[in-house]
């Protein structure tokens, strides 16, 4: 059963464009963090797993009204958080474990794809914004390091891809650049949580609510990216110029 069909059968089939994919996208999104908000678990929990397969369905159905195809491992990256985020909804350490290493599969996911995507064709630009995340991953697990206890070398291992897929993402724009650092900054949170740091008021709804706006920008990145390469303009379309001896022409007189 494809994604499309899957989203039609949960709601009902009233969801058939791109346009209200992103609408359910949306109001899902809405309802989970007025969850968070008020304290209603039933809701929370409810609204939480149907959050990555309505953006994937959004954006397959997005390329395929626009005539053309999604990045073909967007919707891996995008079901791989959805079982993430079944996986850290059921509380035991098996399941956190489980549900990072389904996040990190989805971040190997989004690096391959920008990188195939021309994101580190301005290797200048590149080697800066690593410079840049590489620095504050040093310093943040550092710091984290003596509070996390048995998930140090887990967190440390994760997080390392998650930088990575800030530093790939940043190399699409803007969009894709702010996605995976807002991806980066709801992951420390969960860190800092972890960690047993003091928490800010509505943590959970800080999570929640960097975590969905990363995702969408990273899919919308991905596609302005690809929409980008095919019509010849994007990062990945770069070639260099070569080099046309002039052909020498005597004066006439």
């Amino acid at each position: 059963m494809s994604i499309r069909t899957t989203t039609r059968a949960v709601l009902g089939g009233r969801l058939r464009s791109a346009t209200g994919l992103l609408t359910g996208y949306a109001t899902t999104s809405a309802a989970h963090l007025g969850a968070l908000l008020t304290g209603t678990p039933a809701l929370r929990h409810a609204t939480k797993p149907p959050l990555m397969p309505l953006l994937a369905a959004h954006s397959v159905t997005r390329a395929t009204e626009a005539g053309r195809r999604a990045p073909k491992l967007l919707t891996p990256a995008l079901l791989l958080s959805a079982g993430g985020d079944v996986l850290l909804q059921l509380g035991d350490d098996t399941a956190f474990l489980a549900g990072m290493g389904s996040f990190a599969a989805a971040h190997v996911c989004y690096v391959t794809m920008f990188v195939g995507q021309g994101a580190l064709t301005d290797r200048r630009r590149a080697a800066v914004v690593a410079a840049a995340y590489a620095t504050a991953w040093v310093t943040m697990v550092g710091r984290l390091w003596p509070d996390l206890g048995d998930l140090r070398i887990p967190v440390a291992g994760y997080s390392l891809l998650l930088a990575s897929t800030a530093v790939t993402s940043a190399g699409l724009g803007a969009r894709g650049g702010l996605g995976g650092a807002l991806f980066l900054l709801s992951d420390t949170l969960i860190a800092t949580k972890l960690a047993k740091w003091r928490r800010l008021p509505g943590h959970e709804f800080w999570i929640m609510a960097t975590y969905i706006l990363a995702q969408y920008l990273l899919a919308t990145g991905a596609l302005r990216a690809a929409e980008s390469r095919e019509d010849g303009d994007g990062p990945a379309t770069f070639r260099p110029a070569t080099f046309r001896p002039a052909t020498f022409r005597p004066a006439t007189v």
